[in-house]
């Protein structure tokens, strides 16, 4: 991935603390994590398009 974009992103305070459980349980960052999650999103979008 040479193409990356800085974005700044606000969380609701459960939704950090998820991210930041994630990231240590996988050992990635959190950067990964968000990423990861973003692209099941997709994937998941991709199967079941809406009409």
């Amino acid at each position: 991935m040479t193409d990356r974009k800085p974005m700044q992103l606000r969380l609701p305070s459960e939704l950090k603390a998820w991210l930041e459980a994630e990231a240590e349980k996988n050992g990635a960052s959190q950067n990964s994590e968000v990423i990861r999650a973003i692209r099941a999103a997709m994937a998941r979008s991709e199967q079941h398009p809406t009409a």
